[in-house]
């Protein structure tokens, strides 16, 4: 608003300097950018983003596959962590020996991490494994790509205003160096005879 205004007032002042419309004119800009074209970006950036994560969710859940296991024995858990972020996490999982049978159906049996506090032989739990029963991570999930693409689409948009307000800064900047070496140029002129006696007669 301030640079419309700032356009306005400056029409047709008679003080109006070259650098004071062009200061006027690129924070107009700036703003025009910064209302309309960091959305749309961050739009896009967000879209295009959501579409290659919800390419990867698919391919995940295509390659990754939920089979049972079956606790043959708990194993030994490390020592205890002080961290309480990091005891947390590992409160709620146990390291067991288990068996499973992988999509192409062979049985596999190893150390794995299971979801249970307190588990005991012949329980069971969800694991995830490749085509080859190799242990995979869980896969991504709609959700969690959605809040990513937004993240994704924010921080686009964030990114654009960051870069436009600091061109404006630096053209501003630019802008006031100029104004100042010219005042230093008119001083330099006009300096020397300042305050004398007699001085332009």
């Amino acid at each position: 608003m301030r640079a419309i205004t700032g356009l306005w007032r400056w029409r047709r002042n008679p003080l109006r300097r070259g650098t004071d419309l062009v200061e006027a004119w690129v924070a107009l800009v700036a703003l025009i950018l910064i209302v309309v074209a960091a959305p749309v970006v961050g739009i896009v950036a967000g879209s295009l983003s959501r579409d290659a994560l919800y390419r990867s969710v698919q391919e995940q859940h295509d390659r990754r596959h939920k089979v049972t296991a079956t606790v043959v024995k708990k194993v030994a858990q490390p020592p205890l962590d002080p961290d309480p972020e990091t005891s947390t996490a590992r409160d709620a999982h146990s390291r067991v020996v288990a068996t499973w049978k992988a999509p192409d159906g062979t049985a596999h049996r190893d150390r794995v991490v299971a979801a249970l506090k307190t588990p005991r032989a012949g329980d069971t739990f969800p694991l995830w494994t490749d085509g080859y029963g190799h242990v995979v991570g869980r896969p991504l999930d709609r959700t969690t790509a959605t809040t990513h693409a937004v993240l994704a689409g924010f921080g686009a948009a964030v990114a654009l205003t960051g870069l436009v307000e600091g061109t404006r800064r630096l053209v501003v900047w630019r802008l006031v160096r100029r104004r100042y070496a010219r005042w230093d140029h008119a001083w330099d002129i006009a300096g020397p005879d300042w305050g004398r006696t007699g001085t332009g007669s």
